[in-house]
């Protein structure tokens, strides 16, 4: 097609109408429109922003709807993610340490090395390039088995750092089962140290959570954040407060699933007074924790609970605040895609549509990776008073 790639959408239509040796009229007979719509569309005067009537013409000029919508959409192939799931699976169920099977060829990573490895995938997940998480994944998991082997007291960091990995990144992916093991794996690595366990119970929650365990996730979490919190608050290590504020979170987003409304704001309110003590622009064990997060936090059990207004409010004073630009590009996305939920909540596509497409410039993998983003470009998408930017995204990733 060449130049036709460019062309507006009208245009294209235009081109495919000739190419099919339709005339408008007997094109606008089998769309059901009138000729004066037709001419109108292909001169660009109205706009075709409505995924199904975009189904329709693509139907009848017998092309694929990406054609009409941009000359290098196609919808987003999984065919990949799945087999690289699938290493991610192999690596999990491997059990060469304990059967001693020798490294073979593969070099045993020193902890210093390893550490590195760990901390260069936690920095790629937090960009959110799952992608390039997903081809580290494998290696990552067998490194750090093998290193831990060999240095079984200061190996263990890196082991659970990657299993904790390996199971946020599962959950994103939407396979809550893989991500069971992965943590399983985790808390069992990290017993007999309190940080690790804290931080890998982190995951933990957000694994049973993602299973529906809501009560189960919410009695771990607290018995986690507990475990870690300091004595007194006021003299607690940024470290350990960082870590316990996000149990804490985990544990109201929990009883906000479970319907505790009470228990949520309670836990909530508890998170932000340490909070305030580690203040924002930290990142202690991947938390990402400070009054901006608890902020979102509160925006997040607003959702779950049904209060879209109040979540819009929080999204709106915390998004204010300096802590929001120093998030993780993966924090801030997954954080306007609940707000996407709140919008469609009280019947706004469009301004639904508007911080979709900002989570989308932000972490583009948070909107083509994770199922249920593709679920609420979806029902935005059905809105004929959807932006047509979230209609040409959901032609481009195949949903609608």
């Amino acid at each position: 097609m060449g130049s036709v790639e460019l062309l507006p959408v009208g245009r294209r239509v235009a081109y495919w109408r000739g190419r099919r040796k339709l005339s408008q009229q007997v094109f606008a007979d089998r769309l059901g429109k009138s000729k004066s719509w037709v001419d109108k569309v292909e001169r660009g005067v109205r706009s075709l922003d409505k995924l199904s009537t975009l189904q329709e013409v693509a139907r009848v000029l017998r092309i694929d709807t990406a054609v009409l919508v941009g000359g290098d959409a196609e919808p987003v192939e999984t065919t990949h993610r799945a087999e690289s799931v699938v290493q991610i699976r192999a690596a999990l169920s491997r059990y060469e340490i304990p059967l001693g099977r020798p490294a073979g060829r593969r070099p045993v990573l020193s902890v210093d090395r390893m550490l590195r490895e760990v901390g260069y995938a936690w920095t790629t997940f937090q960009h959110a390039r799952y992608p390039q998480v997903i081809n580290l994944a494998p290696a990552l998991l067998t490194n750090a088995q093998h290193t831990h082997a060999r240095a079984p007291a200061m190996g263990r960091v890196p082991l659970v750092e990657a299993y904790r990995i390996t199971a946020a990144l599962l959950l994103k992916l939407g396979d809550a089962e893989l991500a069971w093991l992965a943590v399983d794996r985790a808390m069992l690595a990290a017993t007999g140290d309190r940080d690790l366990v804290a931080a890998a119970a982190v995951q933990l929650g957000q694994v049973l959570r993602a299973s529906g365990r809501v009560r189960e996730a919410k009695s771990v979490l607290l018995a986690a954040a507990y475990r870690i919190a300091p004595p007194v608050v006021e003299h607690g290590a940024p470290a350990e407060s960082s870590l316990c504020g996000t149990l804490l979170i985990q544990a109201a987003l929990a009883a906000a699933q479970d319907g505790n409304e009470t228990a949520a704001a309670e836990l909530i309110d508890e998170a932000a007074s340490m909070a305030e003590r580690v203040g924002d622009g930290h990142d202690h064990h991947r938390t990402g924790f400070g009054p901006t997060a608890v902020d979102l936090a509160r925006a997040a059990v607003a959702v779950e609970t049904g209060d879209a207004h109040d979540a819009l409010a929080w999204h709106e004073k915390a998004t204010k605040r300096v802590g929001w630009r120093w998030l993780p590009a993966e924090h801030r996305a997954a954080h306007l895609l609940d707000i996407a939920r709140a919008y469609l909540h009280v019947d706004d596509a469009i301004n639904a549509g508007r911080v979709l497409t900002e989570a989308e410039r932000t972490a583009p993998a948070e909107i083509t990776h994770r199922p249920v983003a593709r679920n609420v470009i979806a029902e935005i998408a059905r809105d004929p008073r959807a932006p047509t930017t979230i209609t040409q995204l959901a032609v481009t990733l195949g949903v609608g």
